[in-house]
C-alpha cells in the first residue's frame, strides 16, 4: 500500500513539473564544471530574473554544479536531458580549459554541434573559457591578453577588488555576481570577450589562449534581468 501511494506521489510531482515547465517560454539548463563559483555566478541571474515581474513566469533557468570537466560536463548534461525528458531549451555547457587535453576542450564543442542537429528546439552551447572562469571575471577589469596561469588571474583580481575598495577575490563567494555587476563593468567584459573571439576566429577553443565563451550566455541571461540592470550589460 505504501509502495503504491509513493508511487503515486512521484507520478504526480512529475505532471507537476511538466505543467510549470510547459509554462516557461525559455529554457536554460546551466551545467557548471564546478560546484560552486559558476554556479554561484549564475544563480545572481536566476534570483534577479525570478524577481523581474516581466520575465519570471516565462524564463527557467536550472543550474547544476557536476564536479566534472570537459567531455563529462556534456555527458552529465545529456544525462539530465534523458532523464527529465527535455525536448525544448538551451542546454549550457560552462567548463574552463585548466590543463585538459584539448582534444577534450574542443570535443564538447564537436559533440555540441552533432547534438544539434537532433532538435532545433533543443540546442547545446559550450561556454568555455581557457584558461578558467577567473579570465571572464578579470575581462570586466581590463583588456587581458596574456595567457596565465589561473594563480595571476586570482593575483590579478586580487589587486583590483581591493583598489577599488571592494574586499578580497576568492573562489565560491557569494556575492561574486553583485560584486562583478557593480565593481566591474558586464558590458566592457562582453565586448572585449568578443574581440578576444574574432581576432581568434578559425582557430579551436584549446588554441585561443586566453579567451572564453562565457559572455554568450551572460548576454542571454541579461535580456531577462530588470530594465536598470540590463544598461549595464549593454552597450548604450
Amino acid at each position: 500500500m505504501a509502495k503504491r501511494e509513493g508511487k503515486e506521489k512521484n507520478n504526480w510531482k512529475k505532471k507537476r513539473r511538466q505543467e510549470y515547465l510547459e509554462k516557461k517560454e525559455f529554457r536554460y539548463y546551466i551545467f557548471c564544471e564546478g560546484r560552486a563559483t559558476e554556479p554561484n555566478y549564475f544563480q545572481g541571474f536566476k534570483r534577479y530574473i525570478e524577481d523581474n515581474p516581466i520575465y519570471r513566469d516565462m524564463v527557467l533557468i536550472e543550474i547544476e554544479g557536476c564536479q566534472a570537466e570537459t567531455m563529462r560536463v556534456i555527458g552529465k548534461a545529456e544525462e539530465y536531458v534523458r532523464e527529465n525528458k527535455i525536448t525544448k531549451g538551451q542546454i549550457w555547457c560552462v567548463y574552463d580549459k585548466d590543463s585538459f587535453p584539448s582534444c577534450d576542450v574542443n570535443g564538447v564543442v564537436q559533440r555540441a554541434n552533432m547534438l544539434n542537429q537532433k532538435n532545433p528546439e533543443l540546442q547545446y552551447h559550450a561556454a568555455w573559457s581557457n584558461e578558467c572562469i577567473e579570465f571572464w571575471f578579470m575581462l570586466h577589469f581590463a583588456y587581458y591578453t596574456s595567457n596565465n596561469h589561473r594563480s595571476e588571474y586570482k593575483k590579478f583580481l586580487n589587486e583590483k577588488f581591493r583598489e577599488l575598495g571592494i574586499g578580497k577575490y576568492e573562489k565560491n563567494m557569494d556575492n561574486i555576481f553583485e560584486t562583478l555587476m557593480n565593481g566591474g563593468s558586464p558590458k566592457l567584459a562582453i565586448r572585449y570577450a568578443r574581440r578576444i573571439i574574432k581576432n581568434g576566429e578559425g582557430k579551436t577553443p584549446a588554441e585561443i589562449a586566453p579567451g572564453t565563451k562565457v559572455h554568450e550566455l551572460v548576454e542571454e541571461l541579461a535580456k531577462y534581468l530588470p530594465e536598470e540592470m540590463q544598461r549595464k550589460f549593454k552597450e548604450n
